[in-house]
């Protein structure tokens, strides 16, 4: 009987595609099921609170000015790349710092139990589960998109305006957000049959704020630190962004290489550890 179960699931899970394309068509095939989740998971997340959407407004602008005050007039923080910079110049750096990696924080504090929780889902053989994943990133990548404009809002109207540079931007997050949802399908699956990686996702998530340069530029990291944090794929996001949208530093297509390889291996890597563990879900759950 379980030779009989272990085949069958080898059958199910011999043709998983490691196709990035592949997997993009699969994803838009589901696209209006997609749509429905992703507008359920950004309403949930405001449900019950008074000022509700708003939060998505408030929140990133109330932790900007809490780090402000402590790295840049506590501790007199600075970027340095820019000689005459200011204390504006300085939070704008922190805020667009900030929501890049509060994207990626966003969707690893919420995935390790995101099958756990729902399991209706995984009983229903006709239900897509790879779809969760995705939709529960889609709604940080909502509340991304609310505070980049934002942070773009802010750089026009009180920081040193928006150059051609910044048609940058779209080509480097392209990346980040296939990152995002790899990094949503590994702890998603991890999750189900790991139920301590929730608790070490916080860890994981302070681990990576301190080492992607949101409160300082990597110039500032030593060569033999910077040996190691360069394969930080957020370090490099957050760097490339700066550097297009604040600094106007011509762009490092070396970094933005890298940064395309490693999303598009995470994002790979997360949609096979997710397909090949899913028909073994219901049985743990």
């Amino acid at each position: 009987m379980d030779n009989d179960r272990l085949s069958v699931l080898q059958n199910r899970t011999r043709n998983v595609t490691m196709n990035p394309l592949r997997i993009v068509r699969n994803i838009w095939n589901d696209r209006e099921l997609l749509m429905q989740l992703t507008l359920r998971n950004i309403e949930i997340r405001h449900k019950g609170s008074a000022l509700g959407f708003l939060w998505g407004v408030l929140r990133p602008l109330l932790t900007l000015a809490v780090y402000l005050f402590v790295f840049g007039y506590v501790f007199k923080g600075s970027f340095g790349v820019k000689s005459d910079e200011t204390r504006v110049d300085y939070g704008l750096g922190i805020f667009s710092g900030l929501v890049i990696y509060q994207m990626l924080a966003e969707v690893l504090a919420t995935s390790a139990m995101l099958v756990v929780t729902q399991p209706n889902f995984v009983t229903k053989i006709v239900f897509p589960l790879r779809i969760l994943p995705v939709a529960n990133a889609g709604a940080s990548i909502f509340h991304f998109g609310v505070s980049l404009c934002l942070l773009l809002l802010g750089i026009v109207a009180v920081g040193p305006g928006l150059t051609w540079s910044a048609l940058w931007l779209p080509v480097i997050l392209l990346p980040l957000i296939l990152l995002t949802i790899g990094v949503g399908w590994l702890f998603a699956a991890l999750g189900v049959f790991l139920r301590d990686i929730s608790q070490a996702t916080e860890f994981i998530g302070l681990v990576l704020m301190f080492t992607s340069a949101v409160f300082y530029s990597p110039s500032r990291i030593t060569p033999r630190i910077w040996a190691y944090l360069r394969f930080n794929p957020l370090l490099q996001a957050i760097s490339l962004s700066r550097n297009a949208i604040l600094w106007g530093v011509p762009i490092n297509y070396h970094y933005l290489a890298f940064l395309y390889l490693a999303g598009i291996a995470i994002f790979t890597a997360g949609y096979w550890t997710f397909e090949k563990l899913r028909p073994a879900f219901a049985d743990v759950i």
